[in-house]
């Protein structure tokens, strides 16, 4: 090439092979199937890789860690199975509630919020991962519904700790939850918030 010619210009760099959404269903789908049949503690990234069918890197591609992942699934979980809604707050509240009680027995969510609790000082990174993509969204979600239908701004924040609340308790204590559970505690909160 002639002095002063301009030089060729590299071919740009190609970007690297975008990530698959096959296999990040597969690793979240995994990380819940083992969540439910194992429980965190015993859950391994091993164990997920196998289920899902990837490399374990594939899974730190992803997620940093255990903690990372767990919580990430949970998130999914309530994503992609939440009750669609219908425009009518009654009927929302209760969908919602029961769809957090299903998922709840299904996928051993008690026992993991009690490891999140019981394991702060061993894993940190767990109990404000879980906060972060399950508790608070689930809060900003019913809070959202009840300002929308015109519930008083510092009465929402009690109604919300009631509705979850109560779910809670009842879980902890060990009580069946009556076919109609979800329609009272809803009616009550609603009332108290004018709603009703």
């Amino acid at each position: 090439m002639p002095p002063g010619a301009d030089t060729p210009l590299a071919p740009p760099r190609r970007p690297g092979r975008p990530r698959s959404q096959d296999a990040d269903v597969a690793i979240l789908d995994a990380a819940l199937a083992l969540l439910t049949d194992e429980g965190y503690a015993r859950m391994t990234m091993d164990g997920v890789a196998a289920a899902a069918g990837v490399s374990k890197a594939t899974i730190y591609l992803r997620y940093r860690s255990k903690a990372d992942l767990a919580t990430a699934a949970l998130a999914h979980l309530r994503d992609t199975v939440g009750p669609e809604p219908t425009g009518d707050l009654r009927t929302d509240l209760v969908a919602l509630l029961r769809q957090v009680r299903r998922n709840t027995a299904r996928f051993r969510v008690m026992p993991l919020i009690g490891t999140c609790l019981a394991e702060e000082q061993h894993t940190p990174e767990l109990l404000p991962l879980f906060r972060e993509r399950s508790v608070r969204p689930r809060r900003a979600r019913l809070a959202a519904m009840l300002e929308t239908a015109g519930g008083a701004p510092e009465q929402v924040g009690p109604a919300v700790d009631m509705l979850m609340g109560a779910f809670h308790m009842r879980s902890l204590a060990g009580d069946p939850f009556p076919a109609d559970w979800e329609e009272r505690v809803v009616d009550i909160a609603l009332a108290g918030l004018g709603l009703a």
